[in-house]
């Protein structure tokens, strides 16, 4: 793998890494919570499959981009420009779902990032076959994630589900 490669495989966690940033104490989240679905893994499961995900996508952008001959040329427009469209999109879920808690919102983004990663396997598919069939288990984690954001989102609609507020001065700051 050239040099480039590790800016490649790196890339994709800058979403991560400001997850962690703008909202450290709140990472828990629903998945964490004593009100936790049954089938829901911990938000630390959660974020470590995400990781793994984008290390998986990073690669295959890498081989994407060295089928194209490297370089910022004009043949990498489609292909980059909708990884970049899908890449910032993925991030938004993470804000979204994690530190926002706003399932309505995540699950309307993941739909749109659904789309997208299927359009970006398609456009990937002829340059570098392994780079789009490296896309299919980003698409199955986005199913995981959607029931789990659906299943969220559907609970926070009735008064009953929704948790209690913090008692006074356990809020975060």
């Amino acid at each position: 793998m050239l040099p480039q490669g590790a800016i490649f495989l790196a890339l994709p966690q800058l979403g991560t890494v400001l997850l962690g940033f703008l909202s450290p104490q709140r990472l828990s989240g629903w998945c964490g919570s004593p009100r936790k679905l049954p089938w829901c893994p911990g938000h630390k499961a959660l974020l470590l499959v995400w990781t793994v995900i984008y290390f998986v996508v990073g690669y295959a952008s890498y081989l994407v981009w060295k089928d194209l001959g490297g370089g910022f040329r004009r043949p990498l427009a489609l292909p980059f420009g909708l990884y970049a469209a899908q890449l910032a999109t993925s991030w938004v879920v993470l804000i979204l779902f994690f530190a926002a808690h706003a399932p309505g919102l995540a699950l309307l983004h993941l739909l749109l990032l659904y789309g997208l990663v299927v359009s970006t396997a398609l456009i990937w598919h002829p340059i570098n076959k392994l780079a789009a069939l490296l896309l299919l288990p980003y698409l199955a984690w986005l199913t995981v994630t959607a029931s789990i954001t659906y299943r969220l989102w559907r609970h926070s609609l009735c008064p009953q589900h929704q948790p209690p507020p913090p008692p006074a001065g356990e809020e975060g700051g």
